[in-house]
């Protein structure tokens, strides 16, 4: 057996599990194989693939050109880049891994926090020998706004309420009962923009939520709102956004995540100063990579005894 790590980037994946036990060829890739073509020539001859969260593409047209992979295992519970369907008809098993959800709430609130004190102008400032140079923004009686309050929202939300922060929520099938048991006041769309002096994204991406939060959206938004979006990138339409920080429309966002990833090198949110960036690392912490490569050896192991587990359906 011959097994493949794809877009392991901190070249971390072989020390947080036991890959050994498997007596099978491993190997690891560090880099983005962004070109299906190339992306072909490299998994050529491999049984399976390990795929880290939606990272990579697999469609119909690369599970087609891939005779021999029999296992194609991704980092979490879904995969948006994955064509279950399609790996199905080609013959091969696509199976999922556990999650830890409190890493991305945390990094959620530490761009809320650094967006809202500026603190990237000033840790820059102070290696550059400069002092106080910004005016920050406080939390405490201000809003939260969430859209979506499921796993992740409803733990935002907690966090929101510590710092004294009013919290709304609305999403398309958010009832008031169920925003009332985390202590959330259930909106609509029109107010939880018109409202929130932070809108933080806690969707799932699908067909009704793909760019959701366009030109209309933000324009309906405080002039001093904060955007934050550590979800998926399709959700926020990133040419509006784009436009909504040069004029002015919104104060500012806070994005760990983007349509097109890694983010291009000359992307215009990248020369925005009005956007805080980080390189979606949401997920990316030690306890989450060990569950995710821990749980994918043991994919790995129940496939070949012929008993899949966690496996996805189309």
């Amino acid at each position: 057996m011959r097994i493949a790590i794809l877009d392991d980037y901190q070249n971390v994946a072989l020390d947080l599990a036991d890959w050994d036990s498997l007596r099978a060829e491993v190997l690891v890739f560090t880099d983005h194989i962004a070109d299906p073509d190339e992306l072909v020539r490299r998994l050529a001859g491999f049984d399976v693939v390990v795929a880290m969260r939606e990272r990579t593409a697999f469609d119909e047209a690369v599970l087609a050109r891939l005779p021999d992979l029999r296992l194609l295992v991704t980092t979490g519970a879904r995969n948006a880049a994955i064509d279950v369907a399609a790996a199905e008809r080609h013959g091969v098993v696509v199976c999922g891994t556990g999650y830890l959800p409190h890493p991305t709430v945390e990094l959620t609130w530490a761009l809320i926090l650094a967006a809202r004190r500026n603190l990237e102008a000033e840790t820059r400032a102070m290696r550059e020998g400069g002092w106080q140079t910004t005016l920050g923004t406080g939390l405490r009686g201000g809003t939260l706004g969430l859209l979506g309050l499921g796993r992740l929202g409803s733990e935002v939300a907690r966090v929101g309420q510590a710092f004294g922060m009013r919290t709304l929520a609305w999403s398309h099938n958010l009832t008031t009962e169920r925003a009332a048991e985390h202590g959330v006041t259930a909106v609509s769309w029109e107010r939880l923009l018109a409202s929130s002096d932070v809108v933080s994204v806690h969707l799932v991406l699908g067909e009704r939520t793909r760019g959701l939060v366009g030109a209309d959206a933000l324009a309906a938004m405080k002039p001093t709102a904060l955007l934050v979006n550590t979800s998926r990138g399709p959700i926020v339409d990133e040419d509006a956004l784009v436009r909504a920080l040069r004029d002015g429309t919104i104060g500012g966002a806070a994005l760990d995540v983007y349509d097109r990833e890694p983010l291009p090198a000359d992307h215009p949110l990248r020369a925005e100063p009005r956007a805080l960036l980080t390189p979606h690392i949401g997920f990316v912490t030690r306890d989450v990579y060990e569950v995710f490569y821990r749980d994918a050896v043991a994919d790995i192991a129940a496939y070949r005894a012929g008993e899949p587990v966690r496996v996805l359906r189309p």
